[in-house]
């Protein structure tokens, strides 16, 4: 992609960027540099996550989603 089609295609490259793609900018067939998509990472531990020992727990499955989510008409 050269930089007049970057400028054209920008919607193009933000899709990409958004499904963590890399993207290559070309001058005249030469790489000149490459877009870099931001890739978030969780620094949750496995053990911090809410269902971590879920199958150890007295209530049921339902009652303990209802719990963490909230009943429907809970912030009326």
């Amino acid at each position: 992609m050269c930089i007049v089609d970057l400028r054209y295609r920008m919607n193009e490259v933000l899709k990409a960027l958004d499904r963590n793609e890399d993207v290559e900018i070309l001058c005249r067939g030469k790489k000149r540099g490459v877009l870099k998509a931001h890739r978030q990472r969780t620094q949750q531990t496995v053990a911090e996550h809410p269902f971590f020992g879920m199958r150890y727990a007295e209530e049921s499955v339902d009652a303990e989603m209802n719990a963490l989510r909230g009943g429907r008409y809970h912030d009326l």
